[in-house]
């Protein structure tokens, strides 16, 4: 094993799957991580030492520098849902890409490979979306030969989407959705892990928008989620008004707390995403330009939403058909 890569967040939700595939193809692995110790339980991905966590602050040159020494190929993983402290969006989707995409320039790295986002977008009203925009910007002026993938909604085992809605449907006799008429594209990690592989092994060039093949409106996956789940619940749309105001009050008291609180709902930022559709534009290039046939949303949550039934593991798979929708 001579080869290495160095993974940039390695140890969040498309990055361990990225590390697995790519120790199955014989590459050695370098995950820059904010807190190494936590990410341990990627060492079994690959053969001894094979697999290797190191401390990194893509804030700071001189840390993203010294995780890419040796490095042939970079994968940057590192994004934010909401801000916290000093790992604001453009700290970290503006500046940090971009400097992760410069100092690779630097230092010869043969392949860069950039997780970005379906909704990116520099006119958006979205700081999030805006800072995935600049992200890439600065991405493809730095090195452009860089692979650029922006995925919907990224569904699997350890998701914040299909989890965080089961969970709250097992406790709650409603389950609440804003912007229910929104479209989603909801892609599964391991594929997007497949491009990520694609673009290393330099089978991949310029941008891809990765998507699966079911598009849906937020309050059908709803209605599929709740069918694999086994729950009967009323899916409620929230007024936006007062999910603008549910939301500020939630911002607010995590910027208090120095965000030891989370907000459990949408953020203000985050309503702003979910007013405009997150589907692959007609003309992108995708999976199929990359020879990958990605997986249906509803062929892989029954193998992880399980936990969330009356009756878990022991529900029968019958009663999933003939559940009847809400």
């Amino acid at each position: 094993m001579t080869k290495l890569v160095t993974i940039f967040g390695g140890s969040g939700f498309v990055g361990r799957y990225a590390a697995r595939r790519l120790a199955k193809d014989g590459w050695r692995i370098r995950i820059a991580v904010r807190r190494p110790n936590e990410a341990l339980f990627l060492k079994p991905y690959g053969a001894v030492g094979q697999v290797e966590p190191v401390f990194c602050n893509i804030r700071d040159d001189a840390s993203v520098r010294a995780a890419m020494v040796g490095a042939s190929a970079v994968v940057n993983c590192v994004g934010v849902l909401s801000p916290s402290g000093k790992n604001g969006f453009d700290a970290v989707q503006a500046e940090g890409a971009g400097r992760i995409a410069r100092l690779a320039a630097e230092m010869g790295v043969a392949r860069l490979v950039h997780i970005s986002a379906l909704g990116a977008d520099a006119a958006s009203g979205s700081t999030y979306a805006r800072s995935k925009a600049e992200g890439e910007r600065q991405v493809q002026a730095a090195f452009p030969a860089a692979v650029i993938l922006r995925p919907s909604v990224v569904f699997g085992a350890e998701d914040r989407f299909f989890n965080r809605f089961a969970a709250m449907a097992r406790t709650s006799p409603i389950l609440p959705v804003i912007h229910g008429d929104t479209k989603f594209q909801p892609v599964y990690v391991d594929d997007v892990a497949r491009a990520v592989v694609a673009g290393v092994d330099g089978a991949a060039a310029g941008i891809y928008e990765l998507g699966g093949p079911e598009v849906r409106t937020f309050r059908a996956l709803m209605r599929d989620m709740l069918g694999v789940i086994l729950r009967r619940r009323k899916i409620v749309d929230v007024p936006l008004v007062v999910a603008r105001v549910m939301a500020c009050g939630f911002d607010g008291l995590s910027k208090v707390t120095g965000g030891l609180f989370a907000n459990p709902a949408a953020t203000r930022d985050q309503l702003k995403l979910l007013a405009k559709n997150n589907v692959v534009s007609p003309d992108a290039r995708g999976f199929a330009e990359l020879g990958i046939a990605p997986l249906a949303f509803e062929s892989v949550l029954p193998e992880y939403l399980w936990p969330y039934r009356p009756d878990g593991q022991y529900a029968r798979q019958h009663e999933i058909k003939t559940l009847p929708k809400v």
